[in-house]
Protein backbone atom coordinates (compact mmCIF):
# COMPACT_ATOMS: atom_id res chain seq x y z
CA UNK A 1 0.00 0.00 0.00
CA UNK A 2 2.78 2.39 0.95
CA UNK A 3 4.35 2.37 -2.81
CA UNK A 4 1.24 2.72 -4.17
CA UNK A 5 0.86 6.26 -1.54
CA UNK A 6 4.33 7.21 -2.39
CA UNK A 7 3.26 6.91 -6.48
CA UNK A 8 0.21 8.82 -6.53
CA UNK A 9 1.65 11.56 -3.96
CA UNK A 10 4.47 12.34 -6.32
CA UNK A 11 1.77 12.42 -9.83
CA UNK A 12 -0.28 14.94 -7.89
CA UNK A 13 2.79 16.99 -6.02
CA UNK A 14 5.26 16.18 -8.44
CA UNK A 15 8.06 15.27 -5.88
CA UNK A 16 8.63 12.08 -3.51
CA UNK A 17 6.90 11.43 -0.44
CA UNK A 18 9.05 11.87 3.01
CA UNK A 19 6.51 10.14 5.39
CA UNK A 20 4.24 7.92 5.55
CA UNK A 21 1.68 8.30 8.73
CA UNK A 22 -1.20 6.30 9.56
CA UNK A 23 -4.49 6.49 11.79
CA UNK A 24 -6.94 3.48 12.24
CA UNK A 25 -10.58 3.53 12.99
CA UNK A 26 -12.39 2.62 16.15
CA UNK A 27 -15.45 0.75 17.46
CA UNK A 28 -17.14 1.46 20.51
CA UNK A 29 -17.34 -1.09 22.73
CA UNK A 30 -19.55 0.29 25.30
CA UNK A 31 -21.12 3.75 26.54
CA UNK A 32 -23.15 4.29 23.20
CA UNK A 33 -23.58 8.24 23.07
CA UNK A 34 -22.11 8.49 26.85
CA UNK A 35 -19.42 10.71 25.75
CA UNK A 36 -21.14 14.20 25.37
CA UNK A 37 -22.23 13.80 28.75
CA UNK A 38 -18.99 13.52 30.25
CA UNK A 39 -19.89 9.56 31.01
CA UNK A 40 -17.88 6.47 30.68
CA UNK A 41 -16.84 4.72 26.91
CA UNK A 42 -15.25 1.76 26.34
CA UNK A 43 -13.57 1.63 22.25
CA UNK A 44 -11.24 -0.07 20.30
CA UNK A 45 -8.99 0.75 17.64
CA UNK A 46 -8.98 -1.47 14.45
CA UNK A 47 -7.27 -2.49 11.63
CA UNK A 48 -9.15 -0.65 9.08
CA UNK A 49 -6.53 2.67 9.18
CA UNK A 50 -6.70 5.57 7.05
CA UNK A 51 -2.82 6.52 5.38
CA UNK A 52 -0.99 9.41 4.37
CA UNK A 53 2.37 10.24 2.04
CA UNK A 54 3.59 13.24 2.94
CA UNK A 55 6.29 16.02 2.68
CA UNK A 56 7.15 19.26 4.01
CA UNK A 57 6.08 22.38 1.93
CA UNK A 58 8.11 25.49 2.21
CA UNK A 59 5.06 27.80 0.99
CA UNK A 60 3.07 28.23 4.03
CA UNK A 61 0.46 26.09 2.64
CA UNK A 62 -1.18 22.90 3.94
CA UNK A 63 -2.25 21.46 1.07
CA UNK A 64 -4.58 17.55 1.39
CA UNK A 65 -5.55 15.54 -1.19
CA UNK A 66 -7.79 12.59 -0.11
CA UNK A 67 -8.66 10.05 -2.73
CA UNK A 68 -11.57 10.46 -4.76
CA UNK A 69 -11.95 14.21 -3.45
CA UNK A 70 -10.82 17.66 -4.37
CA UNK A 71 -7.55 18.71 -3.20
CA UNK A 72 -7.96 21.13 -0.28
CA UNK A 73 -5.51 23.90 0.36
CA UNK A 74 -5.20 25.66 3.78
CA UNK A 75 -2.69 28.94 4.19
CA UNK A 76 -1.44 28.52 7.73
CA UNK A 77 -1.57 33.01 7.79
CA UNK A 78 -5.74 32.06 7.53
CA UNK A 79 -6.86 29.59 10.03
CA UNK A 80 -9.97 31.33 11.53
CA UNK A 81 -13.30 29.93 11.14
CA UNK A 82 -14.75 30.24 7.53
CA UNK A 83 -18.45 29.33 8.17
CA UNK A 84 -18.94 28.61 4.73
CA UNK A 85 -16.46 25.84 5.15
CA UNK A 86 -18.81 23.87 7.80
CA UNK A 87 -19.37 20.62 7.01
CA UNK A 88 -16.34 19.78 4.39
CA UNK A 89 -12.97 18.62 4.53
CA UNK A 90 -11.09 21.96 4.76
CA UNK A 91 -12.97 22.84 7.93
CA UNK A 92 -11.63 19.82 9.91
CA UNK A 93 -7.62 20.78 8.11
CA UNK A 94 -7.68 24.10 9.13
CA UNK A 95 -9.67 23.55 12.56
CA UNK A 96 -6.80 21.09 13.46
CA UNK A 97 -4.03 23.78 12.61
CA UNK A 98 -5.52 26.08 14.35
CA UNK A 99 -6.10 24.31 17.96
CA UNK A 100 -2.05 23.44 17.79
CA UNK A 101 -1.61 27.00 17.03
CA UNK A 102 -3.23 27.89 19.93
CA UNK A 103 -1.14 25.25 21.82
CA UNK A 104 1.92 27.04 20.98
CA UNK A 105 2.64 25.19 18.10
CA UNK A 106 5.15 26.40 14.79
CA UNK A 107 3.31 25.15 11.98
CA UNK A 108 5.04 24.09 8.70
CA UNK A 109 3.17 23.86 5.30
CA UNK A 110 2.86 20.07 4.08
CA UNK A 111 1.43 18.24 1.47
CA UNK A 112 -0.02 15.60 1.82
CA UNK A 113 -1.97 12.63 -0.08
CA UNK A 114 -4.70 10.72 1.72
CA UNK A 115 -6.02 7.15 1.11
CA UNK A 116 -8.37 5.50 3.75
CA UNK A 117 -10.00 2.24 4.32
CA UNK A 118 -12.41 3.77 6.80
CA UNK A 119 -15.30 4.30 4.52
CA UNK A 120 -17.05 6.92 5.14
CA UNK A 121 -20.55 5.55 6.64
CA UNK A 122 -19.35 2.48 7.88
CA UNK A 123 -19.91 3.51 11.42
CA UNK A 124 -15.58 3.20 12.35
CA UNK A 125 -15.03 7.18 12.55
CA UNK A 126 -13.75 8.00 9.10
CA UNK A 127 -13.39 11.34 10.08
CA UNK A 128 -11.66 10.69 13.29
CA UNK A 129 -9.29 8.82 11.61
CA UNK A 130 -8.61 11.63 9.03
CA UNK A 131 -8.76 13.94 12.07
CA UNK A 132 -6.05 12.30 14.14
CA UNK A 133 -3.96 11.46 10.67
CA UNK A 134 -4.04 15.12 9.95
CA UNK A 135 -3.09 16.00 13.71
CA UNK A 136 -0.58 13.40 13.60
CA UNK A 137 1.46 14.61 10.98
CA UNK A 138 1.01 17.77 12.01
CA UNK A 139 2.07 17.52 15.07
CA UNK A 140 5.31 15.18 14.08
CA UNK A 141 6.02 18.23 11.75
CA UNK A 142 6.25 21.40 14.09
CA UNK A 143 7.37 19.06 16.73
CA UNK A 144 4.90 20.25 19.43
CA UNK A 145 5.20 17.24 21.49
CA UNK A 146 1.73 16.37 21.78
CA UNK A 147 -0.03 13.57 23.51
CA UNK A 148 -2.66 11.10 21.81
CA UNK A 149 -4.93 12.32 23.64
CA UNK A 150 -3.68 15.91 23.27
CA UNK A 151 -4.05 14.92 19.18
CA UNK A 152 -7.45 13.46 19.98
CA UNK A 153 -8.79 16.76 21.21
CA UNK A 154 -7.13 18.53 18.64
CA UNK A 155 -10.37 16.56 15.79
CA UNK A 156 -13.03 17.42 18.50
CA UNK A 157 -12.44 21.15 18.48
CA UNK A 158 -11.93 20.79 14.72
CA UNK A 159 -15.68 19.19 14.46
CA UNK A 160 -17.36 21.62 17.01
CA UNK A 161 -16.06 24.72 16.00
CA UNK A 162 -15.29 24.68 12.62
CA UNK A 163 -16.89 21.72 10.82
CA UNK A 164 -20.28 22.39 12.95
CA UNK A 165 -20.76 18.51 14.44
CA UNK A 166 -21.72 18.84 18.45
CA UNK A 167 -19.63 15.30 18.73
CA UNK A 168 -17.71 13.91 21.95
CA UNK A 169 -14.34 12.81 22.68
CA UNK A 170 -14.64 8.71 22.24
CA UNK A 171 -14.08 8.52 18.75
CA UNK A 172 -10.68 10.39 18.14
CA UNK A 173 -9.48 9.46 21.78
CA UNK A 174 -10.01 5.67 20.54
CA UNK A 175 -8.41 6.43 17.03
CA UNK A 176 -5.46 8.22 18.62
CA UNK A 177 -4.75 6.26 21.82
CA UNK A 178 -4.92 3.05 20.37
CA UNK A 179 -5.68 -0.49 21.35
CA UNK A 180 -8.89 -0.89 24.12
CA UNK A 181 -9.24 1.55 26.10
CA UNK A 182 -11.29 2.72 29.19
CA UNK A 183 -12.31 6.66 29.32
CA UNK A 184 -14.25 8.30 31.83
CA UNK A 185 -15.03 11.79 30.55
CA UNK A 186 -16.22 13.26 34.42
CA UNK A 187 -12.80 15.93 33.82
CA UNK A 188 -14.34 17.06 30.34
CA UNK A 189 -10.51 18.63 29.94
CA UNK A 190 -8.82 15.72 31.33
CA UNK A 191 -10.31 12.38 30.58
CA UNK A 192 -8.89 9.40 32.45
CA UNK A 193 -7.68 6.65 29.89
CA UNK A 194 -7.25 3.18 30.90
CA UNK A 195 -5.51 0.47 28.77
CA UNK A 196 -6.72 -2.88 28.87
CA UNK A 197 -6.25 -6.17 27.35
CA UNK A 198 -8.43 -8.33 24.92
CA UNK A 199 -7.48 -11.28 23.21
CA UNK A 200 -10.88 -11.73 21.14
CA UNK A 201 -9.56 -15.37 19.28
CA UNK A 202 -8.07 -16.73 22.95
CA UNK A 203 -11.81 -16.55 23.91
CA UNK A 204 -12.78 -18.37 20.75
CA UNK A 205 -14.91 -15.00 18.75
CA UNK A 206 -14.50 -12.90 16.37
CA UNK A 207 -15.29 -8.76 15.80
CA UNK A 208 -17.47 -8.16 12.96
CA UNK A 209 -18.98 -5.23 12.04
CA UNK A 210 -21.69 -5.63 9.81
CA UNK A 211 -22.81 -2.35 7.14
CA UNK A 212 -26.57 -1.81 7.16
CA UNK A 213 -26.56 -0.64 3.71
CA UNK A 214 -27.64 2.85 5.01
CA UNK A 215 -25.12 5.97 5.00
CA UNK A 216 -25.94 9.11 7.70
CA UNK A 217 -26.67 11.77 4.90
CA UNK A 218 -29.13 13.98 6.30
CA UNK A 219 -29.04 12.66 9.47
CA UNK A 220 -27.28 15.51 11.17
CA UNK A 221 -30.46 16.63 12.96
CA UNK A 222 -31.34 13.14 14.63
CA UNK A 223 -27.61 13.42 15.86
CA UNK A 224 -27.79 16.88 17.37
CA UNK A 225 -31.02 16.08 19.11
CA UNK A 226 -29.48 13.46 21.61
CA UNK A 227 -27.35 15.70 23.07
CA UNK A 228 -29.97 18.35 22.88
CA UNK A 229 -32.52 16.81 24.25
CA UNK A 230 -30.33 15.56 27.09
CA UNK A 231 -28.82 19.03 27.71
CA UNK A 232 -32.50 19.67 28.23
CA UNK A 233 -33.03 17.13 30.99
CA UNK A 234 -29.48 18.96 32.55
CA UNK A 235 -30.74 22.10 32.66
CA UNK A 236 -34.03 21.14 34.81
CA UNK A 237 -31.31 20.50 37.54
CA UNK A 238 -28.74 23.02 36.88
CA UNK A 239 -26.12 21.45 34.99
CA UNK A 240 -24.81 21.43 31.55
CA UNK A 241 -24.19 17.30 31.50
CA UNK A 242 -26.18 14.16 32.65
CA UNK A 243 -22.97 12.94 34.44
CA UNK A 244 -23.31 15.86 37.05
CA UNK A 245 -27.11 14.91 37.32
CA UNK A 246 -27.70 12.82 40.59
CA UNK A 247 -29.77 9.65 38.87
CA UNK A 248 -32.24 9.67 42.22
CA UNK A 249 -33.04 12.96 41.97
CA UNK A 250 -33.77 12.58 38.25
CA UNK A 251 -36.47 9.33 39.55
CA UNK A 252 -38.30 10.97 41.93
CA UNK A 253 -38.53 14.46 39.53
CA UNK A 254 -39.97 11.99 36.72
CA UNK A 255 -43.19 13.42 35.96
CA UNK A 256 -41.73 17.15 36.12
CA UNK A 257 -39.17 15.98 34.06
CA UNK A 258 -41.87 14.37 30.97
CA UNK A 259 -43.68 17.12 31.22
CA UNK A 260 -41.16 19.73 30.37
CA UNK A 261 -39.06 17.79 28.16
CA UNK A 262 -40.78 15.25 26.96
CA UNK A 263 -40.58 11.35 27.42
CA UNK A 264 -38.13 10.63 24.30
CA UNK A 265 -35.83 13.08 26.05
CA UNK A 266 -36.08 11.44 29.53
CA UNK A 267 -35.63 7.42 28.31
CA UNK A 268 -32.46 8.72 27.05
CA UNK A 269 -31.68 9.80 29.95
CA UNK A 270 -32.23 6.76 31.27
CA UNK A 271 -30.15 5.00 28.67
CA UNK A 272 -27.14 7.08 29.60
CA UNK A 273 -27.24 6.74 33.32
CA UNK A 274 -27.49 2.80 32.83
CA UNK A 275 -24.83 2.91 30.03
CA UNK A 276 -22.72 4.73 32.40
CA UNK A 277 -22.93 1.59 34.81
CA UNK A 278 -22.56 -0.65 32.33
CA UNK A 279 -19.32 1.05 30.62
CA UNK A 280 -17.83 0.06 34.78
CA UNK A 281 -19.05 -3.56 34.65
CA UNK A 282 -17.52 -4.33 31.15
CA UNK A 283 -14.14 -3.03 32.31
CA UNK A 284 -14.44 -5.34 35.35
CA UNK A 285 -15.63 -8.50 33.10
CA UNK A 286 -12.57 -7.99 31.20
CA UNK A 287 -10.50 -7.46 33.75
CA UNK A 288 -11.80 -10.33 35.61
CA UNK A 289 -11.31 -12.63 32.23
CA UNK A 290 -15.26 -13.36 32.38
CA UNK A 291 -16.11 -12.83 28.54
CA UNK A 292 -19.43 -14.44 28.87
CA UNK A 293 -20.38 -11.41 31.31
CA UNK A 294 -19.24 -8.78 29.02
CA UNK A 295 -21.12 -10.44 25.97
CA UNK A 296 -23.97 -9.83 28.47
CA UNK A 297 -23.42 -6.48 29.47
CA UNK A 298 -22.87 -5.85 25.22
CA UNK A 299 -26.46 -7.67 24.54
CA UNK A 300 -28.02 -5.35 27.33
CA UNK A 301 -26.41 -1.58 25.57
CA UNK A 302 -28.09 -2.83 22.52
CA UNK A 303 -31.26 -3.77 23.71
CA UNK A 304 -30.90 -0.09 25.71
CA UNK A 305 -29.93 1.76 22.92
CA UNK A 306 -32.90 0.20 20.87
CA UNK A 307 -35.44 0.59 23.38
CA UNK A 308 -34.51 4.42 25.26
CA UNK A 309 -31.52 5.37 23.62
CA UNK A 310 -33.76 5.19 20.37
CA UNK A 311 -30.91 5.88 17.89
CA UNK A 312 -31.38 2.82 15.18
CA UNK A 313 -34.97 3.97 13.60
CA UNK A 314 -35.17 7.77 12.33
CA UNK A 315 -37.93 9.41 13.46
CA UNK A 316 -40.62 8.73 10.49
CA UNK A 317 -38.57 6.34 8.73
CA UNK A 318 -40.96 3.49 7.22
CA UNK A 319 -39.92 1.99 4.38
CA UNK A 320 -36.49 2.33 5.49
CA UNK A 321 -35.10 0.83 8.09
CA UNK A 322 -31.75 -0.62 7.68
CA UNK A 323 -30.11 -0.64 10.74
CA UNK A 324 -32.65 -2.54 12.28
CA UNK A 325 -33.22 -5.23 10.06
CA UNK A 326 -29.50 -5.88 10.50
CA UNK A 327 -29.17 -6.44 13.83
CA UNK A 328 -32.78 -8.57 13.91
CA UNK A 329 -30.63 -10.49 10.98
CA UNK A 330 -27.71 -10.78 13.67
CA UNK A 331 -29.99 -11.58 15.84
CA UNK A 332 -31.33 -14.65 13.92
CA UNK A 333 -28.19 -15.70 12.93
CA UNK A 334 -26.15 -16.02 16.10
CA UNK A 335 -29.29 -18.10 17.63
CA UNK A 336 -28.76 -17.28 21.62
CA UNK A 337 -24.61 -17.25 20.55
CA UNK A 338 -22.36 -13.89 21.23
CA UNK A 339 -23.44 -10.47 21.03
CA UNK A 340 -24.84 -7.51 18.79
CA UNK A 341 -25.50 -4.15 19.21
CA UNK A 342 -25.38 -0.70 17.45
CA UNK A 343 -22.39 1.21 17.74
CA UNK A 344 -21.34 4.65 17.47
CA UNK A 345 -23.84 7.00 16.63
CA UNK A 346 -26.74 5.08 15.04
CA UNK A 347 -29.46 5.87 12.75
CA UNK A 348 -26.94 4.08 10.21
CA UNK A 349 -23.96 2.96 8.96
CA UNK A 350 -22.80 -0.61 11.08
CA UNK A 351 -23.94 -2.80 13.72
CA UNK A 352 -21.18 -4.89 15.91
CA UNK A 353 -21.53 -8.61 16.23
CA UNK A 354 -19.36 -10.87 18.60
CA UNK A 355 -19.59 -14.08 16.51
CA UNK A 356 -17.93 -17.25 18.08
CA UNK A 357 -15.64 -18.96 15.56
CA UNK A 358 -16.85 -22.09 14.91
CA UNK A 359 -19.76 -20.11 13.45
CA UNK A 360 -17.96 -17.39 12.30
CA UNK A 361 -18.00 -18.66 8.35
CA UNK A 362 -21.55 -19.22 8.48
CA UNK A 363 -22.66 -15.88 10.00
CA UNK A 364 -20.56 -13.82 7.26
CA UNK A 365 -22.23 -16.36 4.66
CA UNK A 366 -25.91 -15.05 5.91
CA UNK A 367 -25.21 -11.98 6.61
CA UNK A 368 -24.01 -11.37 2.93
CA UNK A 369 -26.45 -13.47 1.13
CA UNK A 370 -29.59 -10.92 2.44
CA UNK A 371 -26.95 -7.93 2.91
CA UNK A 372 -25.00 -8.00 -0.25
CA UNK A 373 -21.41 -9.22 -1.12
CA UNK A 374 -18.55 -7.49 1.38
CA UNK A 375 -21.22 -6.49 4.30
CA UNK A 376 -20.11 -8.29 7.08
CA UNK A 377 -16.01 -7.34 7.92
CA UNK A 378 -14.12 -9.16 10.20
CA UNK A 379 -11.76 -7.06 11.80
CA UNK A 380 -8.61 -7.15 14.62
CA UNK A 381 -7.88 -5.05 17.48
CA UNK A 382 -5.00 -2.44 16.17
CA UNK A 383 -2.45 -1.72 19.48
CA UNK A 384 -1.34 1.48 18.02
CA UNK A 385 -3.78 4.34 17.61
CA UNK A 386 -2.33 7.28 15.12
CA UNK A 387 1.58 6.80 14.60
CA UNK A 388 4.50 7.32 11.63
CA UNK A 389 4.53 4.36 10.07
CA UNK A 390 8.07 5.34 7.46
CA UNK A 391 10.13 8.08 7.23
CA UNK A 392 11.59 7.58 3.88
Amino acid sequence: MSQDLKQRFAGIFHRPASYIFSAPGRTELGGNHTDHQLGRVLAAAVSLDSTAAVARSEDRLVQVCSEGYPLCRISLDDLEVHPEEAGSTAALVRGILAGIRQRGGELVGFDAYVSSRVLPGSGLSSSAAFEVLIGTIANHLSGCGMTPLEIAQLGQYAENRYFGKPCGLMDQAACAIGGVVSIDFAHENHPAVEHLDLDLAAFGYALCIIDSGADHADLTAEYAAIPEELAAVSRLFGQTHLRQVDEAAFYRRLPEIRAAVGDRALLRAIHVFQENRRVVQEVEALQAGDFPRFLELCAASGRSSWMYLQNVIPAGAVAHQELAVALALAETLLDGRGAFRVQGGGFAGTIQAFVPLDMLDAFCLGIERCLGPGSCHVLNIRPEGGILLEEL
